[in-house]
């Protein structure tokens, strides 16, 4: 029989001039920051090291990519159930210590086989550290303001792209990704260890307060109500669930594909490696700015008619990208995609918080995560497919193209976000 959530330790502040929340926020945001950076966005660094130090072919190093993903979302169904049992912390600092010892021996991949255990671990590390523990404590933590502190939080899976890419680019081109890799690693273990264990709490039931720092309510024996919202079998078999998560496999699939091209594609059609890691920085800073628009939006549009123009702006910008010529172009392109990958990746937890409360949240969040994620690992091994089959990017991104359109479309034939819970409600009355 389950014996419940672990207890957790008491010492986090449970009153103060700034309610503790958004201490949460600022810690998911120094972790999302750290961990994306040198994780998700080296991807692309890591592709382009891969062909030209180990001698693997473009296509093989997509597809080992592409395992990352696969791994990733597994291992997220086991994150998910461990975050309703145990402490975040301890989940976090596991990724965070994995995730570096996995890229601390990046220099010593040599054969095909330790490529797909190198990304395949690397996955595992990566759903421990990164958006399903982060964006569910975060969610826990808001009712009203969920949408900002999302945005908040979760635009650290940006500024790590910022930060990071040059820091990472720069690195493996002068020291080589063996000597690299090393200090990569041993920063990602101490922007992520320390904070996360210092600062990270499960709920704010856990310092006696409710989300948005408001008073708890009881029941009548005195202890705190649970989290309300749809359960988990319920959520997995509603249309809203299946088909949002069909919209976000056709999207993620091909921003992920792009993403992990974005780097060769511009660094080929402008000869210049400095030209395209400020490339994929112009992309995370539109994605920070999007990010930040959008947690502002969201206050005052509905979160599906915000995700309709999020999906339209995706299409537009992969059809550029396939033809896009030119510095210039390039750069305009990137900051168009950008947009849209910020609030890509706040609009899944966002609006599944939103479609089925808290009550079975992380569960519900880690299967959707889990589909997602492994079907993105179809996006880079697609466009290295399409790249190498057809000897340059413009197939692949228009074959992207018509990925976001079915995401639409999948979007639009979802239904009511909040059809389960307003139906449970409408029961539940006298």
């Amino acid at each position: 029989m389950d014996a419940g959530p672990e207890p957790e330790s008491p010492r986090a502040p449970a009153r103060g001039p700034i309610f503790y929340g958004w201490y949460i926020v600022g810690t998911v945001f120094v972790i999302h920051t750290v961990s994306c950076g040198l994780i998700f966005y080296n991807l692309s660094i890591f592709l382009k090291a891969f062909v030209a130090e180990a001698g693997f072919s473009v296509s093989a190093t997509s597809n080992a990519t592409a395992l990352f993903f696969i791994s990733s979302g597994f291992a997220g169904l086991a994150v998910g159930w461990l975050l309703d049992r145990y402490d975040p912390r301890w989940i976090v600092t596991f990724g965070a210590l994995l995730s570096a010892a996995v890229l601390a021996t990046a220099g010593h991949v040599g054969e095909l086989w330790q490529l797909y255990g190198f990304y395949a671990l690397f996955g595992i590390g990566n759903a421990a550290v990164a958006v399903i523990p982060g964006m569910t404590i975060v969610a826990r933590w808001f009712t009203r303001q969920r949408s900002k502190a999302i945005a908040y939080a979760s635009t650290g899976l940006s500024l790590g792209g910022i930060v990071f890419t040059p820091i990472s680019a720069t690195l493996v081109e002068r020291y080589g990704l063996g000597e690299a890799a090393y200090w990569l690693a041993i920063v990602l273990v101490l922007g992520v260890v320390p904070i996360a264990l210092i600062m990270l709490r499960r709920s704010p039931e856990a310092i006696g307060l409710a989300p948005d720092g408001d008073p708890p309510q009881r029941k009548a024996d005195g202890s705190i109500m649970p989290p309300d919202g749809v359960a988990f079998e319920a959520a997995l078999r509603s249309r809203f669930f299946i088909l949002c998560t069909t919209a976000f496999v056709f999207s993620m699939m091909a921003q992920v594909g792009s993403l992990a091209h974005q780097f060769r594609l511009v660094a080929t059609r402008t000869g210049d490696d400095h030209v395209a890691a400020l490339a994929v920085s112009i992309m995370a800073a539109s994605s920070i700015a999007g990010r930040l628009i959008g947690g502002s939006l969201l206050s005052r549009i509905a979160s599906k008619h915000y995700l309709y123009a999020i999906y339209v702006l995706q299409g537009v910008s992969f059809l550029a990208f396939a033809f896009a010529e030119g510095v210039v172009a390039l750069f305009i392109v990137s900051a168009m995609f950008g947009a849209t990958v910020g609030n890509m990746q706040m609009m899944q937890p966002l609006i599944m918080a939103e479609a089925f409360g808290l009550k079975a949240y992380a569960r519900i969040l880690s299967v959707a995560q889990m589909i997602t994620t492994c079907a993105n690992a179809a996006g880079p091994a697609l466009l290295g497919f399409l790249y190498a089959t057809t000897g340059g990017y413009q197939m692949s991104y228009l074959a992207i193209t018509v990925s976001s359109v079915l995401g639409f479309a999948s979007l639009y034939a979802a239904g009511p976000v909040r059809a389960l819970i307003d139906a449970e409600e409408k029961d539940l009355r006298p």
